[in-house]
């Protein structure tokens, strides 16, 4: 998830219907090239259209999880914990570039049956998916800096408005990534070649490094 911008621009927007506003901010924020931004698309080239829609399945219950613990109240503790903060995010720094060596690494033979074989599964697309975004603390700092801009006193309980918003933002957030997936999913029938799918693989393997570093450099506290 791209990092969020101030909160003065989602202040700005509540001048709308709150769920309108909301719904803007959250589609802004998330048409910002980021980390699930670019890894759906590498994933996708690499492993076509199913496996990156596992890994969207993934990212969106990963979202849909911070939703969840900040309508509990303990999105709060975790962006005010420098210790769980930093746990968070060093931990997912170091499962990205685990996934970077293990794509590098796992092509080596770019034959036919082979590289069928190393083709990542669904079900470890979607774990991985899944993992990357509750190691993501930024996942948490949307739902306590953006989230309680919109959050209406004199309506619904404050949970219960959490959770509906939270619902509002993972539907756009996984609208969006779907379309990833489905234009990066389009050309894969173009690489399907031996040497082509180890080019790709090592892109992939690449990408990962790159976002990475992204992760650590927009995850850091100021």
């Amino acid at each position: 998830m791209p990092r969020p911008s101030n909160g003065s621009t989602a202040a700005r927007m509540t001048d709308i219907n709150p769920l309108l506003a909301f719904a803007l901010t959250s589609l802004i924020i998330e048409i910002t090239p980021g980390p699930n931004m670019t890894y759906l698309a590498a994933l996708s080239l690499s492993g076509g259209m199913r496996t990156g829609f596992a890994a969207v399945a993934g990212i969106a219950i990963g979202l849909m999880t911070y939703g969840i613990i900040a309508a509990l109240g303990l999105a709060a503790v975790i962006d005010n914990s420098p210790l769980l903060y930093g746990t968070l995010r060093w931990a997912g720094v170091a499962y990205l570039l685990w996934l970077a060596w293990e794509a590098w690494s796992s092509e080596r033979e770019t034959s036919p049956e082979k590289a069928e074989s190393t083709d990542i599964p669904p079900w470890v697309a979607f774990r991985r998916g899944l993992i990357t975004n509750l190691l993501n603390p930024k996942a948490a700092v949307f739902y306590v800096a953006i989230l309680p801009e919109f959050i209406q006193p004199a309506g619904r309980s404050v949970a219960a408005q959490t959770l509906s918003l939270s619902f509002i933002y993972v539907a756009i957030a996984t609208a969006i990534h779907a379309g990833i997936v489905v234009l990066a999913g389009s050309l894969q029938s173009t690489i399907i070649g031996g040497n082509r799918r180890r080019l790709v693989r090592r892109g992939l393997a690449v990408a990962l490094v790159f976002i990475a570093i992204w992760f650590a450099l927009t995850t850091g506290q100021s």
